[in-house]
């Protein structure tokens, strides 16, 4: 099919059996072709200007048109001959410094050169390109506090992880690159079934999904309580068997009582049709026949299919929570659209003791609600609430500064660890037992103080 990236389109027929990182160029087509590694040809003898102040951008530098160059790229004349066409046709470019000539010729290149690069997709790619161009489907989640949540979940290979995301899929993915296809992940979805789009986009092996299991959230309260149950979901595949023939017994009978109602209905007067009508009609009463056998066959394959993957979401379903029941999951990752402190509540209850748990939101106010609320309940310790800062360089020879632009906030986490929750003592008997566990010099001192 044909793949449309910014202003470019092509086909990627011609990409498959070539390494990851090979550079290609977009011919006339769309076809990519190897791009030969060509010397470029400096010239020795630069000229440049001394700084920029007289140069004024009116538009008119350019003597080339659109349609100039429009009808040079019709002539079949490859990027690079548009790029040199555009530099000796402008007449501000001998003007300009050389850090601005290197930067004109930078910028017209990705105009009209069409070189593309196939790279193997990773976390920081694919968190780089959403965050850039569909922020909003990621939360806002930026790709160094992506970075921040896997090393403060702890994220690594044999863990058995509880993730709750709301990201099109793309935490889901980081965790499952970070674990390499060992251990377990219990994905927790609201709705009607997890979104995995960025997911699909790592391209993982079918070993990687084997141990990925999902579970949805409208069911952890019932989980929690012991009535947790899958009785709405068909149990076994050979237990619909029966009630799919009575149902296509029910069809059967519908349709000989419909051929009965026709011949009912046919006239007196068709006993005067010739003999080769009669014939015609009898190949047409056959195809209807066959047509409709094969229209009930596809309905029957459909309704074991439709079966059989309800059997297989019960069966996932089934084992996602004997995981959760354990109640031993080595980290939870929460990065959703949802008020966190109701999720993480409900959810460290499935996380051992000494576990790490880390939570993303886009704004600060519903972390420190939940900050008061674990404070209150207990049973976490070295809790943390941050917003890590990030800003960009270039770096090139003799002109290392900031970027101009630079990102406003990447939101803000709120991690900590898990402890056994004694819910056995009050505080106040936790006091007592300190005030008497406090040494005597100490305790001295106290009432010196207050004579």
């Amino acid at each position: 099919r044909k793949i449309i990236f910014e202003k470019q389109w092509f086909y990627l027929d011609n990409a498959i059996g070539h390494t990851y990182g090979t550079t290609f160029e977009v011919t006339s087509g769309g076809n990519l072709q190897p791009k030969q590694e060509v010397e470029e040809t400096t010239t020795e003898t630069k000229e440049a200007g001394t700084d920029n102040r007289n140069i004024v951008d009116d538009g008119r530098s350019q003597k080339l048109t659109h349609d100039d160059i429009k009808a040079l790229k019709d002539k079949g004349i490859k990027g690079q001959e548009i790029v040199q066409q555009l530099i000796e046709n402008s007449t501000t470019f001998r003007d300009k410094t050389e850090f601005a000539q290197d930067k004109y010729i930078k910028k017209k290149k990705k105009k009209y050169e069409a070189i593309i690069t196939i790279v193997k997709p990773s976390t920081r790619i694919l968190s780089t390109m959403y965050y850039a161009r569909e922020p909003g489907k990621i939360n806002h989640l930026r790709y160094d506090t992506l970075a921040q949540m896997l090393t403060l979940g702890n994220i690594r290979a044999g863990n058995k992880m509880i993730v709750m995301e709301t990201c099109a899929g793309l935490v889901l993915g980081a965790v499952m690159e970070r674990m390499g296809g060992y251990g377990s992940i219990i994905q927790m979805y609201p709705g009607g079934g997890p979104v995995r789009a960025a997911t699909s986009c790592f391209g993982f092996p079918k070993l990687f999904f084997d141990n990925l299991h999902e579970f949805p959230l409208s069911k952890v309260e019932s989980l929690l309580s012991g009535t947790f149950s899958t009785e709405t979901l068909p149990s076994d595949p050979e237990d619909n068997a029966l009630v799919e023939e009575e149902s296509n017994g029910l069809t059967d009978e519908k349709q000989t009582s419909l051929q009965e109602t026709e011949e009912e209905s046919t006239p007196e007067t068709a006993m005067e049709i010739n003999q080769t009508e009669e014939q015609d009609t009898m190949d047409l009463n056959a195809e209807d026949v066959e047509f409709k056998e094969n229209k009930e066959k596809e309905n029957k394959d459909n309704v074991r299919e439709k079966q059989r993957k309800q059997w297989e979401r019960r069966k996932k379903l089934i084992e996602a929570a004997a995981l959760l029941r354990e109640k031993n999951a080595d980290g939870l990752i929460v990065a959703s659209k949802f008020h966190p402190t109701p999720l993480l509540l409900a959810l460290l209850e499935f996380v051992a003791p000494s576990r790490p748990f880390v939570v993303y939101c886009q704004y600060k106010e519903p972390l420190l609600e939940c900050y008061t609320k674990l404070r209150e309940r207990g049973g976490v310790i070295n809790l943390k609430l941050s917003e890590t800062w990030l800003r960009n360089y270039q770096v090139l020879p003799d002109r290392s500064h900031p970027k101009l632009t630079m990102s406003g906030g990447g939101g803000y986490l709120l991690s900590g660890i898990t402890v056994v929750l004694d819910k056995g003592k009050s505080d106040s008997s936790n006091l007592e037992a300190l005030k008497i566990e406090e040494p005597s010099s100490k305790r001295c001192k106290v009432q010196d103080f207050h004579c």
